[in-house]
């Protein structure tokens, strides 16, 4: 693959649909870091976060055709696409009867729960960041709760870092007065 090579967002879902293994590079590339990040704050386990990211992938790839973009963004609809995976993999039967063959660890004291559930906290700040648009909320999920900084978010989102700044900026003062 050439690395110079770039896709706006346009090319790069006709290329996908084309079934272009170049497209297909370029999006693992570029968004399969980012992708990886919601995966892993769901299934923290590595090795099962990995074969969720590889599933999502495949996913992708597959129902590319069912990609609307007057719904959003190419990489909302693969964030969407990447949670639910996510989701759908600790909530089988498998992941939970696999997590019950596990030796105890050294420190019993460790709540087991917390591995597959967030914390109670977390909840309640998610409801209240969920009340954001959805272009806030993304921006919001990816800088602080999966440790993205502003320049990588530009570039996985294809936006300008003056937008990604902004926004989160804007996103804060929103939740900043739905705390209060």
């Amino acid at each position: 693959m050439n690395p110079t090579v770039k896709y706006s967002e346009n090319e790069l879902v006709n290329s996908l649909q084309q079934r272009s293994d170049k497209a297909f590079s370029y999006l693992y590339d570029n968004y399969s870091g980012a992708l990886y990040g919601i995966i892993n704050s769901i299934v923290t386990d590595t090795e099962t976060a990995n074969d969720v990211l590889q599933d999502v992938f495949i996913n992708i790839w597959k129902k590319i055709e069912s990609y609307d973009p007057s719904k959003g963004r190419l990489f909302t609809w693969m964030l969407n696409v990447a949670r639910n995976a996510a989701i759908d993999k600790i909530r089988s039967k498998g992941f939970r009867d696999s997590l019950k063959n596990q030796p105890l660890s050294e420190n019993v004291d460790i709540n087991v729960s917390s591995a597959v559930n967030p914390a109670i906290n977390d909840v309640g700040l998610k409801k209240v960041i969920n009340r954001l648009k959805e272009e806030h909320r993304v921006l919001i999920d990816l800088s602080y709760f999966q440790g993205f900084t502003h320049e990588e978010i530009a570039k996985a989102m294809s936006m300008p870092l003056g937008t990604v700044k902004t926004r989160i900026r804007t996103a804060l003062v929103q939740l900043r007065t739905l705390i209060q």
